[in-house]
């Protein structure tokens, strides 16, 4: 847990109010404030292979990333895109920074995760794992000093902590957004003020 009794209070605050259950890595409400009400799932679809959009080039045939508890760690290490720290365990980093920098979107490259928080991480598998999730893998972790351990996993079926479905969450995103929800992406957004997140970021207890 994070370091701060502050901190420690507005997670157990946040986890009893199930405040982050609709998935942690949805876009931060800029006050904190109530989320927009439910739209439903929409069609994310399935990128069409012929469209340049950046990370096309890193899609390697027959490459993946089948990660396990120990390929997770301190997320302080990892490059930070507005809110959320990005990293790939495939060499591909350039180019998943490329997508989640581009104005327009774009595919990550195998081997991409992306955290907001240390307890939950979605992970880019090899192409064909799940066409349903764009082939995202979502994890629920249990992130503590001495390592970490991996609590669920999977495409469609991954719950958080806090009750919340990942994949139902991430379906929203808008199909050139490659199921990563942001304020723009389609997404619902989390009822936490940015502050909070990098509060909770930085006090990911695997960090020196």
């Amino acid at each position: 847990m994070p370091r701060s009794p502050m901190l420690r209070a507005t997670l157990r605050s946040l986890l009893l109010t199930g405040a982050l259950g609709a998935c942690s890595s949805a876009s931060p409400a800029p006050d904190g404030g109530t989320p927009a009400p439910d739209a439903g799932p929409v069609d994310a679809g399935t990128p069409d292979p012929a469209d340049a959009t950046p990370g096309r080039d890193a899609q390697i045939e027959g490459e993946d990333a089948r990660l396990e508890a120990a390929d997770f760690g301190c997320i302080l290490e990892w490059p930070m895109v507005r809110h959320f720290r990005i990293t790939n365990v495939r060499g591909h980093l350039d180019e998943a920074l490329a997508v989640a920098n581009s104005p327009t979107g774009g595919t990550y490259p195998v081997g991409t995760i992306l955290q907001l928080v240390p307890s939950e991480a979605m992970v880019k598998r090899g192409r064909g794992f799940s066409p349903e999730t764009n082939d995202w893998e979502f994890f629920a972790l249990d992130a503590r000093a001495g390592g970490t351990t991996v609590r669920s996993r999977g495409a469609q079926d991954t719950v958080n902590a806090f009750g919340g479905n990942c994949f139902s969450c991430h379906a929203r995103a808008e199909p050139q957004w490659d199921f990563v929800c942001e304020d723009t992406h389609g997404c619902d957004p989390l009822p936490i003020a940015t502050a909070t997140l990098l509060d909770i970021q930085n006090g990911d207890p695997r960090c020196p």
